[in-house]
């Protein structure tokens, strides 16, 4: 199903010139139809938002400081989010923001049953990072932004990536495999895991896990370069599309 998403972003507390890269990033989970950004924007630091803001048509809310010291921009978002919570009109939210203030609003959409994504740069606090299903570092989308604009993958580029499994940190493949265990440990077998299950998996248990912080573009791909791991490209109903299956090879 393709999620209607509610896109509701601190201008305070995220860098200007990402926009773009957010929402390219947002149309693998989903379509925005709303798009809110909070702000003061009578304020010259955020001045320079409005650009970026018709390219990509989302929609300015003007936010006044009223009190130094507090910051007004969360209470207005977190307000917004509940109300667009009992319309019943979004599948799920997409808080773009850095700053641990949306924590709590982050569980509670979650107890509604709402799916939500965060997306902040890597300075952003563990506890709001651990209340997302899937959180998403501003500096990957950037980079991989920048990749795509640079040039399209070579054999080399592949070559270097092989390599890069070397570099891995042990707590990855620890995590792969202790995820891969556990996931047999219920469903028995031979020791083969669905992909995709295993994905799920991950994020559940790290929801800022994502293959492009160690130089990969997907799960398999990063996966099929550790020697740990056998991947199996298993037949579906469609003679044209394979299921990718992975066991752990030391179990």
């Amino acid at each position: 199903m393709n999620k209607r998403l509610a896109v509701l972003i601190d201008a305070d507390n995220v860098p200007r010139g990402t926009l773009y890269g957010i929402m390219q990033e947002l149309a693998i989970y989903g379509t925005p139809t709303i798009k809110r950004i909070y702000g003061d924007w009578t304020s010259p630091n955020i001045a320079g938002w409005k650009t970026s803001l018709l390219e990509n048509a989302v929609t300015p809310v003007q936010q006044y400081s009223y009190t130094t010291g507090k910051n007004s921009t969360d209470s207005a978002m977190i307000i917004d989010a509940m109300d667009i919570l009992y319309t019943k009109n979004v599948d799920g939210f997409v808080l773009v923001s850095s700053d641990s203030d949306f924590t709590r609003l982050a569980i509670r959409l979650r107890e509604a049953g709402m799916t939500v994504i965060g997306i902040g740069e890597k300075k952003t606090p563990a506890p709001f990072i651990a209340a997302c299903e899937k959180f998403i570092y501003i500096e990957l989308i950037n980079k991989h932004i920048a990749e795509r604009a640079a040039h399209a993958e070579t054999p080399a580029d592949q070559e270097k990536k092989s390599k890069r499994s070397d570099r891995l940190p042990k707590s990855v493949v620890k995590l792969i495999a202790e995820s891969i265990s556990d996931i047999t440990g219920i469903t028995g077998g031979e020791g083969f895991v669905y992909m995709g299950e295993l994905g799920n998996l991950l994020l559940k248990k790290k929801p800022d896990f994502d293959c492009r912080s160690y130089g990969f573009k997907s799960l398999s791909s990063l996966i099929k370069s550790i020697d740990r791991f056998e991947v199996d490209f298993r037949p579906s109903g469609d003679p044209n599309i394979k299921h990718p299956y992975v066991r752990d090879k030391e179990a």
